[in-house]
Formats: C-alpha cells, structure tokens, sequence
C-alpha cells in the first residue's frame, strides 16, 4: 500500500512540474484576470498530463496493472450511461 501512496505523491508533483512549460507556453494568465478561471485552465491542462504520467511511474514501481484498473473505472464514471 505504501507504493500506492508514493506513487500518487510523484506523479501529482511530477505532472505539476511538466505542466509548467504549457503552462507558460499559454501564456494564459495576460489574458484572463479572473482567478477562478485560471485555475479551471490549470486543472485542465494538468489532468490530463496527471493521468498519463501516473500510468507511467505506476509501471515503473511494477503496479501497471492496479493504476491501469484504477484509470479504467476512474472514465467509466463520466461515461453516459
């Protein structure tokens, strides 16, 4: 259980510093003053980068099989039914 919780903590550090570079490529924040909407932005450019890169460094500690379980029923709920 213990590589489960680490690998959750680096790859959510991970992904917020990848996301950086898109960030600021963006430049978003010249262009919106509104902060609520800044961190709807943020959230989603980062989200998609966090489900990747868990998958990744899920496989690296040798869990692929839980994280890819855990992404699988993590779509199905924004699935219409």
């Amino acid at each position: 259980m213990f590589i489960v919780f680490l690998v959750f903590s680096i790859s959510g550090s991970l992904s917020v510093f990848i996301s950086e570079p898109f960030l600021n490529l963006l430049k978003y924040e010249q262009y919106i003053s509104n902060e609520l909407i800044k961190i709807v932005i943020r959230i989603l450019i980062i989200f998609p980068i966090y489900q990747l890169v868990l998958i990744i460094i899920g496989s690296l500690f040798g869990e692929f099989n839980y994280f890819w379980n855990f992404q699988k029923r993590f779509i199905k709920k924004f699935k219409k039914k």
